[in-house]
């Protein structure tokens, strides 16, 4: 059983597309694994919604991977990692990590003066995780965080640079460059997506973060630990959305994915 658990896929989940910036690094870091991503189309975005929804979506995507069989889960979403996942991975049989803890490890070992910006949904900078995690690293560290409303919504409608981007990404970086920043922690997964206008509007001097890329890697080591490691990949990559699978199919294709996207009614399910 052991054996067979270790061809099982990794299941993955966002909002909407961001949470594709950790399947891309995912495909580096373990290309010999298959995974499942789902993306909540239908209730993206997650920034402005109550804890107890945000469970209870988690809740009910970590039912939908049981039925699909994965060996462990990825909550590619800031938001659902900060005040979901606490509740949920005490619940779940299947293992299952987020990304903050892996964004906060890696802005420390690349800060120099210790002062660290995060730009994140209102939900994932109210909830401070980032801070708390940062500083249960580096008590001395100086944590600065700015809450971007207008990001994802922009970004989920197919924008990655330009006015209508660069507008409101001024006013959000702007308080934090203020502070001397020396580290930029990029709070959602879908901001990758305008890494490009980030570091013109940034700067040389500030270091960018992508916890997409730490996740992957700390993935490899629980799957290691876990002995859940694949030796090949056992099919392909399968999508599934809650919301319009041709719209999430278009934004997929343009970001170099060709595979079906498939719609699920995903209130059917729970842990």
């Amino acid at each position: 059983m052991e054996e067979e658990a270790k061809h099982c896929p990794i299941g993955v989940y966002d909002s909407g597309v961001g949470g594709l910036t950790v399947v891309r690094w995912l495909h580096k870091v373990l290309p010999q694994e298959r995974i499942i991503y789902f993306g909540d189309t239908a209730r993206v975005p997650y920034g402005g919604r109550p804890r107890h929804e945000l469970i209870e979506f988690s809740r009910q995507i970590m039912g939908f991977f049981r039925k699909q069989g994965v060996k462990f889960v990825i909550a590619a979403c800031n938001t659902s990692s900060a005040l979901a996942l606490p509740v949920v991975a005490q619940e779940s049989d299947v293992p299952l990590m987020g990304v903050i803890g892996a964004g906060a490890r890696e802005a420390v070992s690349v800060t120099k003066t210790k002062r660290i910006g995060v730009i994140g949904t209102q939900a994932t900078v109210a909830s401070r995780a980032y801070a708390c995690a940062v500083k249960e690293l580096e008590p001395k560290a100086s944590v600065y965080e700015q809450a971007c409303p207008e990001l994802v919504p922009l970004i989920e409608a197919g924008h990655r640079d330009g006015e209508i981007v660069e507008k409101p990404l001024k006013e959000y970086l702007q308080p934090l460059l203020e502070r001397s920043i020396d580290t930029l922690i990029l709070g959602c997964t879908h901001y990758p997506y305008l890494l490009v206008p980030i570091k013109r509007l940034a700067g040389p001097d500030v270091e960018i973060v992508d916890p997409a890329e730490a996740t992957a890697r700390e993935a490899r080591d629980r799957l290691e630990t876990l002995g859940l490691l694949s030796g090949k990949k056992a099919g392909e990559d399968l999508f599934f959305v809650s919301g319009d699978p041709e719209s999430f199919h278009t934004a997929t294709v343009q970001l170099g994915y060709t595979q079906r996207v498939e719609h699920v009614v995903i209130e059917r399910y729970t842990i």
